[in-house]
Order: structure tokens, then sequence, then C-alpha cells
């Protein structure tokens, strides 16, 4: 059996995902890259995944997911803080991206340093997107092992994966001794739930005919855009909203077709989404980028709400994962 990981986009509530991935590393006693043949991630749920797969100087995983919960809630605020400068040149993010990305560069620095895509302790799946080329653009962890052109830098990747647009800039990569660069956006915009990205990496490129995949969304907003609102909007009062839009019909159309493409074998599951929609509070706690003390201990509750209802169901998990070893062994 093949082992799947994939996580959603969602910006600072990606700390829903890292709780409930803390969760099954406390439940079954092993790290998530012990767990699983491939891990995919799209912004926020890509740098989950290149985290859960950095390598110690020992070999073993650097972080665990309780410490990429400590990423949100201790760097949260960093990531998304925009000086007041950068605010009037802006006009708050009218005229340019909501957020300068020095900050979330230093702390992707900070979390990542020199470790490169190869390195991966088990298989990993990235996606961006290539605004020049307009096409979709894979991070793969295989490709990098034989292919050094393509072999960037953790921080690099994760960097590409979470420009989001409006909010951050764009990042212009150089790739490795070529003439050559690329500009990458969010991944997002075409697969903000990787799902079937990484469905179709097992069975294509891996040859597993037996997946089990799990994934995790990062909350689903229950507040929607009143028709009032929206009649009169135009180009700048879209912009955002749109994105958003996009992002949740994308993460929603994924997850339908991936319980279709992977029903019971034998009586037992092979697909678990882990997903909650979002309670309506004072907080903004569907922004992506608010990251107030407040915002995340409400995100921090939804998690552990849906932990505890979900419990029977993570046992059962739990108890599939450890059945037997990940069948990859590796990148």
């Amino acid at each position: 059996m093949f082992k799947v990981l994939s996580i959603d986009g969602g910006g600072i509530r990606g700390i829903i995902p890292a709780l409930v991935l803390t969760e099954i590393e406390r439940r079954t006693g092993k790290p998530i890259s012990k767990l699983f043949d491939l891990i995919a991630g799209t912004s926020t749920g890509g740098i989950i995944a290149l985290g859960l797969t950095k390598p110690n100087e020992k070999g073993e995983p650097e972080h665990r997911a309780g410490e990429i919960v400590d990423l949100y809630s201790g760097k949260g605020k960093r990531i998304f803080s925009s000086p007041i400068l950068h605010q009037l040149s802006t006009a708050w993010g009218l005229l340019d991206e909501k957020y300068a990305a020095v900050e979330v560069e230093k702390v992707l620095d900070e979390y990542f340093g020199e470790t490169r895509l190869s390195e991966a302790l088990t298989n990993v799946f990235v996606t961006a997107f290539e605004i020049e080329l307009r096409s979709p653009w894979f991070f793969r962890s295989t490709r990098a092992g034989t292919e050094p052109d393509h072999d960037f830098p953790m921080k690099k990747v994760a960097r590409a994966t979470s420009a989001a647009p409006t909010y951050f800039e764009p990042l212009k990569l150089e790739g490795a001794g070529q003439d050559k660069d690329w500009a990458l956006v969010d991944g997002g915009v075409y697969a903000n739930n990787p799902t079937m990205c990484a469905l179709v990496e097992a069975r294509t490129v891996f040859g597993a005919d037996d997946v089990l995949v799990v994934s995790l969304g990062t909350g689903e907003p229950t507040v929607g855009i009143p028709w009032k609102d929206a009649k009169d909007w135009g180009l700048v009062g879209w912009a955002r909203p749109l994105l958003d839009v996009v992002f949740e019909g994308v993460s929603d159309t994924v997850a339908f077709q991936a319980e279709q493409l992977c029903p019971p074998v034998e009586g037992k599951r092979r697909y678990y989404r882990f997903q909650v929609q979002l309670p309506q509070l004072k907080t903004a706690i569907d922004d992506i980028d608010d990251a107030r003390d407040a915002t995340i201990q409400a995100l921090r509750l939804v998690a552990e709400n849906l932990i505890q209802k979900r419990d029977a169901e993570l046992d059962e998990l739990c108890r599939t994962l450890t059945a037997q070893p990940a069948a990859a062994g590796g990148a």
C-alpha cells in the first residue's frame, strides 16, 4: 500500500492540519516522514510538507509536527507584518503586494537553511504556478535527486509555493547551473488541494495501484459574499475575494473527485479527508493572513474540536498507517 499525505493551502490556517499531524505523530509514535511514501502540499501545506521532511545532521526529521505548529503561533506575526511605510506606499495593498517578502524569507531561511529538495526524508511534491509561461510548476524531490538543475533549496520552494497573488510578490527562481529563471506564484491558483496531483504522481511515477490518501484541509469559511455587495464590485473589489473563491472552489472540487477515485478496498478505507467549517467569530478566523493571538487560539480550538469529533477515524487511520512500513523507502 502506497501512502499519500496531501495538505491544502490556507495561510495562517495551516495550524489546523499541523495540529492534526501532531496528533497522528502522538498516536503512532512515529514522525510523519516515516508514515507516508509521498507528501504533497500547496502554499502553507507545501511549507508543512517540507518542514516535516527536512533532515537533521543524523538523517532524522529536524522538525516534528508540533514544531510546525509553533511556526504559525510564534512566527505568524512576523510573516504577515506590514510596516506603516509599506502600507502607505502600496495604498494598503491596492497598488502593490500587501506584504513585503523580507520577513517571510527570513523565517524560511531560519527553518530550512541550505537544505535542498533532494535531501527530503520521503518523497515530496509541492505546487507552484509559472506566470510567464502560464503553466503549472511541480517541485518533485524525485526529480531533484536525478537532475541537479532542479534541486532547489527548500526555502526557495517554500517561498514559491506560498507567493499568494496580492499578498506576496512572485518569486524569481534562478535555475541552478542554467542561464534561466522562472517567475512563480502560489500553486493554490490551480491546486489549493493538491490531492489529485498527488494521486497522479503516485500512480504514474511510482506505479502504485493500492493507494491510501490522507487529505488535510485548512478550514472552510462559512461567511459568504453577499450578492448586494458583490454585484457592484469591479477589479479592485473582486481582487482578493476572487482569490479566496478560487482557492475554496478548487479544494472542494478535488475533495469530491478524490473520494470517488479512492473507494474502500476489501472493506478498508482508502481515503480520509479531515476538513472543518470555520465558525463565525469576532476574530477574522477565515482570513489567511490574520496572525493575531486571538485568531491563533480560535484556530487551535477548531483543530482540537475536529480531532475530538473524528477520534475514531483517527484511531482507524493510525492503525492502518502503522500496520506496514512506508512502501517507497524515501526519495
